[in-house]
């Protein structure tokens, strides 16, 4: 299914722009498809960390002190 692409103006840095340009001919590719597979690699890690937290949402609460003396506890410090 073909999706419509809406125009966005954005601002790079100078040198960012640079070497985006430089990456879209080396790997034919437009500026643009290299940003928006960028903003959808960003997009899917937010979505993979709230669903973490989600998940562990239910997982009792630890304080620092507690954390601290189960870490000595396994020997990890």
């Amino acid at each position: 299914m073909h999706q419509v692409a809406k125009r966005a103006t954005i601002y790079l840095d100078e040198a960012l722009h640079k070497a985006l340009k430089l990456k879209a001919i080396e790997t034919s590719r437009s500026v643009s498809d290299l940003v928006n597979s960028a903003v959808k690699a960003s997009l899917a890690e937010d979505a993979e960390d709230l669903a973490a937290f989600e998940d562990r949402a239910k997982e009792p609460l630890l304080s620092y002190d507690e954390m601290v003396k189960q870490l000595k506890r396994d020997g990890r410090i």
